[in-house]
Order: structure tokens, then C-alpha cells, then sequence
């Protein structure tokens, strides 16, 4: 009796399996099909966006969003150029230099103007409080909701300033949040040493002609440190001992004080440029950026505005355009020349 159940058992459990697979060959057979359904011809199309990475695997890469960077050391110029691309083109300026990004102290920081802004919109430029610490950290967070603002808008963002610290940490840093999304043109704006050197020793008394050594006195406290925030500016420690005395100074004696804090500023301006012109050899001789550098120096040379103003055209400005226009639309050197750069910018601009 145990043999003849056992034997209905096994008989009953193999018809229910017999069953079960019957019913679900159909199931098994199309999704072993799905399975094996040839890949959809808009991934094909799509092998140009596709890398391999170090593990062997492949991953989508998008096309990443352009940006223009320009580079040089202090007097060179770059404020200007960024003007003269935002003009050309839909673009934004994001300011990058570590002193301008401070509220106030316009001329000692020789921040540019709202006239020679000519309407375009700048970012990051006298924003944060003037006592204040803003690391390269934090400008890097901040530049990036910038230019992620500016891109989302159509426009390009143009990143200009003397900081290369800050530009370094923007583009080259760990997280790769830049890296990953943007490609960059440089625009390396130089000049000779010496000559610029020149330049930077009379825009000095320029500014004290418009108001330099009043705004700095205006700022003045005896118990700031000069070692954070807009205090670190050249300008306001080496007129520190000036405004500490001159109540108790003759006229003779605040001249002297006054003529050596002039000239410990245009030798501090100097040295300043020295050092960024290093740093920018850094990053294209060690670091491989690869800098379209505009050779200004003969602009400097020019004693006439409008000898000045044409050398800067066809040595700096033109050369950038084209350099620019190529970056951002494709359009050909050819076409940016003999006039064909405008025609070719208001299509591009369509297309856009």
C-alpha cells in the first residue's frame, strides 16, 4: 500500500510540472527572444558619445558645454578682451579675481567700471563682504551655479581674472565637476615684462588721480588684519603708516610718506605681475593647457589712443574673435576674415 501511494504521489507531481511548463514555454521563449533582439539602431548613431574606461566598461559620454577663459597677469588687459568677446558674442563674464570679488574699494582694486561694462552682465564681481575669507573652494561652488545660470540661459560664460589660484581650483580640481561637463578655449593675453611694467607704474598715479589714496582712508582701520578679505589688496597696507601719522605730520613729512607708499604700491603691483606670469607658464608648461597667447606689447608702445585702439584691434582683439568663433560655432579662419566673421556670427547666433 506505502509503494502504490508513493507511486500516485510522484505520478500527481509530475503532471503538475508537466503542466507548468507547457504553459510557460511560450513565457521562456519570448523573453529569451527580448533577450536576444539586436540592439536599436538610435544606439548606433550614438557611438560617437561612447568611451571605454580603465575597468573595460563603456559609458555615455555627452557633449560637453564650452567656455572661454582668459588669462594674464595684472594691466595686461583681460578685463578689456572679455568686453570685446562679450560683445561679439551671446556670452556673460564670471570674474575671477580673488580681491575684486569684494564688495567696495573700486579704485584701489581697480575693478572695471559700469561704463566699460557696456551692459553685460558680470558675476562674482564685488559681492562678497569685505571682511570676508573666500577660499578658491568656495569661488569654484560659486562659479559653477554662475556658469551653470549663464549656460542655461543660451549664453557663454567668459571666465576672466588674475587669480589663477581660483581658475586652477575651477578647472582642475578633484571633483571633476567642471572637468566632466566643460570644455574650455584659453586666451593668454601678454606683454612684455618691462614694458608692462612701465604701464603699471603710471596707472598707479591714474588712480591716484581718481581718488585712490581718499578711498583707501575712507577704509582705513587701525585694528584690521591685512591678511584677509579686501585688506589684502595692494594699496591699503603700504599706506597703513601714512594714515596712522598724518595728523601728526607737516606738510613736507606727509609728502614723503606719501611719494614712498606710491612707490612701494608700483613695486608690489609689479611683483604681483611677475608672480601671476609664472603661474601661468605653470599651467602651460606643466599642467598642458593648451593658452592662445595675444602679444600686447606693441599696444603698450602706441602714444596715440587710436594707434593704441587699432594695434589692439588687429594684434588682440581680432585674432581672439576668429580664435573664439571657431571654438564655439566651428566657423572657419576664412570666414572670420575680411569681414565675413560678422555675417558668419549672426547665422551661428540663429542656429544657436
Amino acid at each position: 500500500e506505502l509503494s502504490i501511494s508513493c507511486f500516485s504521489f510522484s505520478v500527481f507531481w509530475s503532471s503538475i510540472l508537466l503542466l507548468i511548463l507547457t504553459h510557460s514555454a511560450p513565457l521562456i521563449m519570448r523573453i529569451s527572444m527580448v533577450k536576444c533582439k539586436p540592439t536599436a539602431q538610435p544606439l548606433l548613431h550614438a557611438a560617437s558619445l561612447v568611451r571605454r574606461s580603465n575597468r573595460g566598461f563603456y559609458k555615455l559620454s555627452p557633449q560637453k558645454e564650452k567656455v572661454v577663459v582668459i588669462l594674464g597677469v595684472t594691466g595686461a588687459g583681460k578685463s578689456r578682451l572679455s568686453i570685446d568677446i562679450a560683445s561679439h558674442f551671446p556670452a556673460e563674464i564670471v570674474n575671477s579675481d580673488k580681491i575684486q570679488v569684494h564688495k567696495g574699494l573700486d579704485i584701489v582694486t581697480n575693478k572695471i567700471t559700469e561704463e566699460e561694462q557696456r551692459g553685460i552682465p558680470h558675476h562674482l564681481l564685488g559681492t562678497i563682504p569685505p571682511d570676508a575669507d573666500f577660499t578658491a573652494s568656495e569661488f569654484s561652488n560659486s562659479a559653477l551655479l554662475a556658469i551653470e545660470s549663464i549656460r542655461a540661459r543660451g549664453n557663454t560664460p567668459v571666465i576672466v581674472g588674475g587669480s589663477n589660484s581660483y581658475i586652477e581650483t575651477l578647472i582642475a580640481s578633484h571633483d571633476y565637476r567642471f572637468q566632466s561637463n566643460y570644455e574650455c578655449c584659453f586666451l593668454w593675453v601678454d606683454a612684455a615684462m618691462p614694458i608692462l611694467h612701465s604701464f603699471l607704474s603710471k596707472r598707479v598715479d591714474k588712480m591716484v588721480e581718481r581718488g585712490m589714496v581718499e578711498e583707501a582712508r575712507n577704509a582705513f582701520d587701525p585694528n584690521g588684519q591685512y591678511s584677509r578679505g579686501i585688506r589684502r589688496a595692494i594699496g591699503l597696507p603700504e599706506l597703513d603708516l601714512l594714515f596712522r601719522t598724518e595728523k601728526f605730520l607737516d606738510r613736507q613729512a606727509h609728502a614723503r610718506l606719501l611719494k614712498e607708499a606710491m612707490e612701494e604700491i608700483k613695486t608690489n603691483t609689479c611683483k604681483l605681475a611677475s608672480r601671476q606670469l609664472e603661474k601661468i607658464h605653470r599651467l602651460r608648461n606643466q599642467k598642458g593647457w593648451n593658452l592662445h597667447r595675444m602679444d600686447a606689447t606693441e599696444v603698450f608702445c602706441k602714444h596715440g589712443k587710436a594707434d593704441a585702439d587699432e594695434a589692439w584691434e588687429e594684434l588682440v582683439a581680432g585674432p581672439s574673435t576668429k580664435i573664439v568663433a571657431e571654438f564655439l560655432y566651428n566657423v572657419t579662419a576664412n570666414m572670420a576674415t575680411s569681414g565675413g566673421l560678422h555675417k558668419g556670427l549672426i547665422k551661428c547666433r540663429a542656429n544657436h
